[in-house]
């Protein structure tokens, strides 16, 4: 497909729905020399639904290291390689970063072949603002640092998508509620493409209700999108800092007046905070 040296193709696979396999996908995956596949059971289910017999190889974040270095020599002996995660577009909180960056610096070529993302497809079909988002992958497994990383987040203005566990999605709602501000509205899409696709919609607070309230709808794939509007005068993040501070040594009731007075921030928002903080500890 390519000259001299070989090609590293980064193709886009389904989601979910397998016929959301893209035309080109399909013609690159069956003509290049190998396709590497975050799990090779996985990239079977559709090569096989393509009718592609292109042989495959495991490349995942525990032996990228390792792997990258053969596949360069590949791809500069003229072999053309394709590059594909379990689900969506590669990288994007999945493992390749390393080997693009091995390609790009041996000045091989890297060729995207754009398709499914679960990012793209949460956001657009959310009805939040689209105009300025940030994407932040999975939040932190324990729950300090998931409200750190949330006290963080809750001070820009752009809408936030994250990636969200089944174990994760009412616990990671819990801490977003106590995090973000009041008027935040969420959009949480599960099992997108899939028979069971679904999505919740409102404030924070009624969606955990729906989620929690229902064990079926704590399984699967999530996607959190998320927008607020910040309050037109508190510096939240000097607020919430302060309440991390005083926490161990004052009531939170206390703690969330002191901090409220002296920012003008919301004393709920700064109570939930001070009680999280306060459980953590």
């Amino acid at each position: 497909m390519n000259g001299k040296t070989g090609a590293l193709y980064i193709v886009a696979t389904p989601i979910g729905n397998l016929e959301d396999i893209g035309l080109r996908a399909k013609t690159v995956l069956a003509q290049v020399g190998l396709v590497l596949a975050e799990d090779t059971r996985q990239a079977a289910k559709l090569l096989n639904h393509c009718q592609i017999r292109t042989r495959t190889r495991s490349f995942h974040e525990h032996n990228e290291n390792e792997q990258t270095p053969g596949v360069i020599r590949l791809l500069r002996q003229g072999s053309d390689i394709a590059l594909i995660s379990d689900a969506g577009t590669p990288l994007i909180s999945d493992p390749g970063y390393r080997l693009v960056q091995a390609a790009r610096n041996n000045q091989l070529p890297v060729i995207p072949v754009p398709g499914p993302s679960a990012v793209i497809a949460a956001l657009s079909a959310s009805g939040l603002p689209t105009d300025r988002f940030c994407f932040e992958g999975f939040l932190p497994a324990r729950r300090g640092q998931r409200l750190q990383k949330l006290t963080e987040l809750s001070t820009g203005t752009r809408t936030l998508v994250l990636f969200e566990s089944s174990h994760r999605i009412v616990a990671a709602l819990e801490d977003i509620q106590s995090c973000l501000p009041e008027n935040a509205q969420v959009t949480v899409a599960r099992e997108m493409t899939k028979k069971f696709e679904s999505f919740y919609h409102g404030d924070i607070g009624t969606v955990r209700r729906q989620i929690e309230q229902d064990d079926q709808r704590q399984k699967g794939e999530f996607v959190i999108v998320l927008s607020w509007r910040l309050p037109e005068d508190p510096d939240w993040q000097k607020a919430s800092k302060l309440v991390a501070a005083l926490v161990d040594y004052m009531p939170a009731k206390a703690v969330s007046k002191i901090v409220g007075d002296t920012f003008g921030a919301s004393k709920n928002r700064l109570y939930r905070l001070a009680l999280d903080l306060k459980k953590e500890s």
